[in-house]
């Protein structure tokens, strides 16, 4: 913990990647797995996670970021996609792990299966998808922190065409929504941004203290 504030001022939204560097196999898995561990709401991880390195389909991607060139010279794109019309489907199938992990009969998580139910299923589908894309910032989070811990450099991007995201990796029809996207890499020593100062608020204009 005594290298995590340092490491969060290390990182900073890298504006030009060297696409001559690469991610190894291992700090990749290394953040898959951050991103597993992720908390999610209720624990069900509505959503599933594309890596992308194939440099013909990272240009294809390209059009749809708005020409934004970290997509195509990172090591790797990162997708967060949230799950569409979720249903009980989804929510048995986390019971069902449940019980597997934790050793436990799948009748004694009856309860809190019903609970979630009656919980999210009467949302209207537009409010679940938003939620749904909801979970998958905090399991950018994650990625995000666990990149900087290995000095891996990262661009968390809103900026894109989520529709044609979707139409280029064929979402729509696995009720997948790209949601945010994470080019993770190496930053080019020609990228400036690097050596800016961070801006954030201070402390007193920040926080409420009660």
């Amino acid at each position: 913990m005594n290298t995590f504030i340092e490491n969060q001022n290390w990182r900073y939204a890298t504006k030009k990647f060297d696409s001559n560097k690469k991610v190894s196999a291992t700090d990749l898995e290394i953040l898959k797995e951050a991103i597993r561990l992720s908390a999610s709401s209720y624990g069900l991880q509505l959503y599933k996670v594309l890596i992308i390195e194939n440099t013909e389909l990272k240009t294809k991607l390209l059009p749809a970021s708005f020409g934004q060139t970290q997509v195509v010279d990172a090591s790797h794109l990162i997708i967060f996609a949230n799950q569409t019309n979720v249903g009980d489907a989804e929510i048995d199938a986390y019971l069902e792990n449940t019980s597997a992990t934790r050793e436990i009969p799948l009748e004694a998580l009856a309860g809190y299966g019903s609970f979630m139910k009656s919980t999210i299923n009467p949302m209207a589908d537009d409010l679940k998808n938003i939620w749904t894309s909801k979970q998958t910032y905090i399991a950018m989070a994650n990625l995000l922190h666990a990149a900087a811990e290995l000095k891996i450099d990262t661009t968390p991007m809103e900026g894109f065409n989520a529709a044609q995201y979707n139409e280029i990796l064929g979402l729509g029809v696995l009720n997948l929504n790209a949601s945010v996207v994470v080019p993770i890499g190496y930053r080019h020593e020609e990228d400036e941004t690097q050596h800016f100062k961070k801006v954030r608020k201070a402390e007193k204009d920040l926080f409420i203290q009660l």
